[in-house]
């Protein structure tokens, strides 16, 4: 990649395609901006390849940009994707698609320089921190908070409820076993059908009345978590393995 993201800004609005424009070029950490107001041209460009991050208007005639979002999904080397638009109402379903953020109109320069700072970020490994950022909705605004902040997470149905250090929580769209399957090289485990926890903020492990359970580090909090049957002897095994 060269020293910068090469971009493609997507929006059937000229004034907000020109805006948008203007403020990536005084960006230095952008190589260079193409643009577009039609999806179906902008579809064109990405299977050319060549670009880094694009900034796609929502809605557009034609080829939406969540439609976009789709078809890049199939690519093998797809781009960054940063959503723009006036409205939250498509916000979880932008980042359910790996979105890198949700750019709310009219658009401020210093908001648009934390996408890039984002768009920067998911370009680069992080293979040995293991982290990654998981987008929440807190207040009808979508944020980010650290995966590695997150000390265990409840089942509530269609969503996990994500207990984090600031003693707060948060709902996310997905199941507790697609979750429990995606963290778990990131260390975390199923304790119970309706727990996952992350093995990092462990403090303690109790056993009474042939019972198991968990204390965990919240913050400057404990909670004391059961653990499930079938589950002991597997986090007493994953606790075991990462103390030596």
């Amino acid at each position: 990649m060269p020293a910068g993201l090469r971009s493609l800004v997507v929006d059937d609005e000229q004034p907000v395609l020109d805006e948008l424009v203007w403020l990536l070029e005084r960006d230095d950490r952008i190589a260079s901006v193409r643009a577009t107001r039609s999806g179906t041209d902008a579809l064109r460009v990405l299977e050319q390849g060549g670009i880094d991050v694009v900034f796609l208007d929502v809605a557009m005639p034609g080829l939406s940009g969540l439609d976009i979002a789709r078809l890049l999904g199939r690519f093998r080397e797809a781009p960054r994707i940063v959503f723009v638009t006036a409205h939250e109402a498509h916000a979880v379903e932008a980042f359910e698609m790996n979105a890198v953020d949700y750019l709310l109109k009219p658009i401020r320069e210093e908001r648009l320089r934390e996408s890039v700072r984002r768009a920067c970020v998911e370009g680069t490994d992080t293979t040995e921190t293991g982290d990654e950022q998981i987008a929440v909705e807190l207040g009808g605004v979508t944020r980010f908070v650290s995966r590695a902040s997150v000390a265990y997470v409840e089942a509530q149905g269609d969503y996990v409820r994500l207990h984090v250090d600031d003693g707060g929580s948060h709902l996310v769209r997905t199941t507790l076993g697609v979750l429990a399957q995606e963290w778990a090289d990131a260390g975390f485990a199923r304790v119970h059908r309706s727990l996952v926890v992350n093995l990092a903020r462990v403090r303690e492990v109790r056993m009474q009345a042939g019972r198991c359970s968990v204390v965990m580090a919240v913050g400057d909090d404990r909670v004391e978590l059961q653990v499930a049957r079938r589950h002991t002897r597997t986090l007493r095994d994953l606790i075991h393995e990462r103390a030596l």
